[in-house]
């Protein structure tokens, strides 16, 4: 693998470009192209004066950058987290270009982001954040031009917010606008839970090639959120032994298996977390990826497996939920060690797949049965991990860096076609 200098291995962004440059100079990009694909198209920063209910006035600050829009209008999630920046943000829209590319869909890459605590914050004043976005980026979205959807901390109550919200600005009733959206107001069957199950459906492909036998198959999932609790029931329908699962609270250990349908209905009950849980010994996060598991999914945050503790990790697959979880300096050396990881702008598609399904139905004005959604998108995900096999087998690389030279060649190709003035 050619080597790159990176400033901050711990910066998603510059992260993001390692692999990036790695893949650039395997295809031979030309330097025009790369200038482009490398550089977000457009970046925008508001401030936000929102009416607090204590009486006093707060300023918030969010952004939205379009990373490209080559293959189509932008797509890409809002989140809202005290740990949002501009840089995070820019990592996060690139990611998603990739990931449309690999998931042959018609969209290119942008994403969305409030720096605030909303664990901290009341419904209205929640709302009242969402709505001042929504009409600070009236102008950025739309349903042809930038498409938001459900990120860290939101979900489709927002979702629900924007649309409103957009609509009553342009006079229209425009549901396509956002996806992740509640079934009422026109989201999708299969929505909910199609990142987590694409993850399955990406780990099963590449347990096959690898011949694991998913009955002798012990997991450790790294986070019990949207993407980690669906992954992990999906892993136990599967016959996976999924021995640990954490969340902020921290991690739960039982090497004898953890019933996942149990823990969803603890924290369904629970004030939404995993405290509490019974029939399994503590451990911390950072102990859940030091397991002797076969197959380990991180599926929380970015820089989990670092230089810091990458020689620890045992796990024979890392199958990528979240959005960054290894860092660039760390892919090396589990490549040297033989562990196969399957990258997250393959393995956590699936929810912009589902979320394109729902844009299109909007669209069309008519919808589609679960079981046609999630037949479509299995297939997706299956062609998918196939051409991004196929091309690290071909160009004898990673996982990861065939998958960015796979939808990298798309889009580069793409740019060429249309050119520049």
């Amino acid at each position: 693998m050619p080597k790159v200098e990176i400033k901050d291995t711990t910066n998603p962004y510059e992260s993001m470009l390692a692999r990036f440059d790695v893949a650039a100079k395997i295809i031979g990009l030309d330097e025009a192209t790369h200038n482009v694909m490398k550089v977000p198209s457009k970046q925008v920063t508001v401030s936000l004066p929102i009416y607090m209910d204590d009486g006093s006035t707060k300023i918030f600050e969010g952004y939205r950058i379009v990373h490209s829009t080559i293959l189509g209008p932008s797509k890409g999630g809002i989140r809202y987290s005290t740990l949002v920046d501009i840089d995070e943000v820019k990592a996060l829209a690139a990611w998603m270009t990739w990931k449309c590319a690999i998931a042959d869909i018609p969209y290119g890459g942008a994403k969305g982001g409030i720096t605030c605590d909303p664990h901290k914050m009341s419904v209205g004043e929640l709302e009242r954040l969402t709505r001042a976005y929504t009409v600070a980026m009236s102008d950025v979205f739309g349903e042809n031009r930038d498409i938001p959807a459900p990120d860290m901390n939101t979900g489709p109550r927002e979702m629900a917010w924007i649309v409103d919200t957009y609509s009553k600005i342009k006079r229209e009733y425009i549901p396509g606008v956002v996806t992740g959206k509640p079934l009422h107001l026109g989201g999708s069957l299969g929505r909910t839970e199609a990142t987590g199950r694409g993850v399955m459906v990406a780990a099963n492909e590449a347990m096959k090639k690898l011949k694991m036998n998913p009955k002798k198959t012990k997991a450790a999932v790294q986070g019990f959120g949207n993407v980690g609790s669906f992954a992990a029931r999906f892993f136990e329908d599967m016959g996976i032994k999924v021995v640990a699962i954490s969340d902020v609270t921290g991690g739960y250990y039982n090497p004898k298996g953890i019933d996942i349908k149990k823990a969803i209905d603890h924290v369904q009950t629970n004030k939404k977390h995993l405290g509490g849980l019974k029939g399994a010994e503590r451990i911390t996060n950072e102990e859940l990826l030091e397991l002797n598991v076969d197959l380990l999914a991180p599926c929380a945050m970015e820089n989990q497996i670092t230089h810091k503790n990458v020689h620890k990790i045992m796990a024979k697959l890392i199958v990528e939920g979240a959005n960054g979880p290894i860092t660039s300096d760390a892919d090396k050396v589990l490549q040297d060690k033989g562990i196969i990881v399957i990258p997250d702008i393959l393995a956590n598609g699936g929810g912009v797949t589902v979320s394109y399904y729902e844009w299109v139905q909007n669209r069309a004005g008519y919808y589609w049965s679960l079981e046609e959604v999630i037949k479509r998108a299995d297939e997706s995900m299956i062609k998918a991990f196939a051409n991004c096999w196929d091309t690290a087998t071909k160009h004898h690389q990673s996982m990861r860096i065939g998958a960015y030279i796979f939808a990298m060649n798309k889009v580069a190709n793409a740019i060429k076609s249309r050119g520049h003035f």
